[in-house]
């Protein structure tokens, strides 16, 4: 008989003598790489909570200062066309009424009570708001002479808006154009 002899081979997922690994991630390891993804996660919301925040108020502030825009556009544009001797001088510092171009009686008043601009027509006693959030607001007049007659020649608004933590004055000047010659 003879000797013969055998070799065994290692299984394949065999690396050394007595040794073997299996495919995979250990415990720690599976840990860890959650721990680092809740990290980064965690970064990302608060990131994205913080460009929301930003835009609602830059929203807000974007809303409020175009209120107060057309809101002297419109004021401007009907004093511009006003009845020259129709805007009343002795208005106070809060308010401006006149006649407009189309016969209509209407005033202008900021209510520093509620912080809003309200058009008024004297004539029907109706009155609507026309900005809110106006935290101050001035209608300075200039005035001169004419046949012992007093009238409004000009007028510069200045009005102050506020959105959470925004304010900003926006300001017009007005030539009653019925008065230049």
């Amino acid at each position: 008989m003879r000797d013969t002899q055998y070799t065994i081979l290692p299984s394949s997922g065999a690396k050394g003598r007595n040794t073997q690994y299996r495919n995979g991630f250990t415990i720690a390891e599976l840990l860890l790489a959650l721990a680092i993804t809740g990290l980064l996660l965690a970064a990302v919301a608060v990131a994205f909570n913080a460009s929301i925040t930003n835009y609602r108020e830059n929203e807000d502030a974007f809303k409020t200062i175009n209120s107060a825009r057309q809101a002297l556009f419109r004021i401007t544009s009907q004093l511009r066309t006003a009845q020259k001797d129709l805007v009343d001088p002795n208005a106070p510092d809060n308010e401006c009424s006149f006649f407009t171009a189309g016969g209509d009686d209407i005033t202008y008043r900021y209510n520093s009570g509620d912080n809003k601009l309200y058009l008024i027509d004297n004539s029907s006693g109706s009155s609507y708001v026309l900005c809110n959030n106006v935290t101050a607001m001035t209608f300075t007049k200039d005035t001169a002479v004419e046949d012992a007659t007093i009238y409004v020649k000009s007028v510069q608004i200045s009005m102050t808006v506020s959105s959470g933590d925004v304010q900003r004055t926006v300001s017009a000047a007005v030539v009653i154009r019925r008065n230049l010659k």
